[in-house]
């Protein structure tokens, strides 16, 4: 029986390293997309001992190539049994009167416009089979807005609408959709978002024991492992410390 087929965005660091490293425990075929090839090199090289490993290098904002990097794929890395959407990022922490536009832009050409690409790059192979596992990563941000936060919220609340879209008109295909949305998560994305500001992205870990990487790709595991018949639709995942965006109990 053929291994099934994995694609991870976003794979190079945090969630989507984590999920490569655990789906590759499992025996998974991995096709692993991200913009830094010599992370990619090191995860081939790495998991490549034990399971086979393809690398796409592309920015999910460029349509072109999403597209021309998921038709290059080799016939043993077809079909693509598991797609992970979890390329995304944060720019920012501003009032909207002083948010900078190039980072709006940013966040909605990642968070929005580049899960939209790779899906539809994906999918006419899925509907041809009526067989197919779509996992969305969103976050909390999606399901609530935080002061500073408003275009990242809105990118977020759009991937939520996104993923019940998709389910409603993948239904009759027999594809599974669904989300995974994390709280704090300790990776490098408050390290993007206040723009290398290392100090000030520190502060949002401390004081409690915010979520691992590792979490959450035993999550997307579990998501991704359940009978047919079981869709696990949408999901929130906190850190036991956080009660939403702004209430976490810190021991400072």
């Amino acid at each position: 029986m053929k291994e099934k087929t994995a694609l991870i965005t976003g794979a190079t660091s945090g969630i989507g390293k984590a999920t490569a490293e655990l789906f590759a425990k499992q025996g998974f075929t991995l096709v692993l997309c991200g913009r830094r090839q010599e992370r990619l090199d090191e995860l081939k090289e790495a998991l490549g001992k034990t399971v086979k490993v393809h690398t796409l290098s592309f920015d999910v904002r460029d349509r072109e190539a999403v597209f021309e990097a998921i038709q290059s794929l080799p016939v043993e890395f077809m079909p693509i049994d598991i797609l992970v959407n979890n390329a995304g990022n944060a720019h920012g922490l501003d009032p909207i009167y002083d948010g900078s536009m190039d980072d709006w832009d940013a966040m909605m050409d990642i968070n929005v416009k580049g899960l939209l690409y790779v899906t539809k790059a994906i999918l006419p192979q899925m509907v041809e089979r009526k067989a197919g596992h779509i996992i969305n990563i969103g976050s909390t941000a999606g399901k609530e807005v935080y002061p500073n936060g408003n275009v990242y919220c809105a990118s977020k609340h759009a991937v939520d609408a996104i993923n019940q879209g998709l389910r409603i008109d993948l239904n009759t295909h027999g594809i599974r959709v669904g989300a995974v949305n994390p709280g704090l998560v300790e990776t490098e994305f408050s390290d993007v978002r206040f723009k290398g500001d290392s100090e000030r992205a520190s502060k949002v870990y401390q004081g409690f024991q915010p979520l691992k990487p590792e979490d959450i790709a035993d999550i997307i595991l579990f998501v991704v492992t359940r009978p047919y018949h079981v869709n696990i639709a949408d999901l929130v995942v906190m850190p036991t410390a956080q009660a939403s965006s702004t209430i976490v109990k810190k021991d400072l």
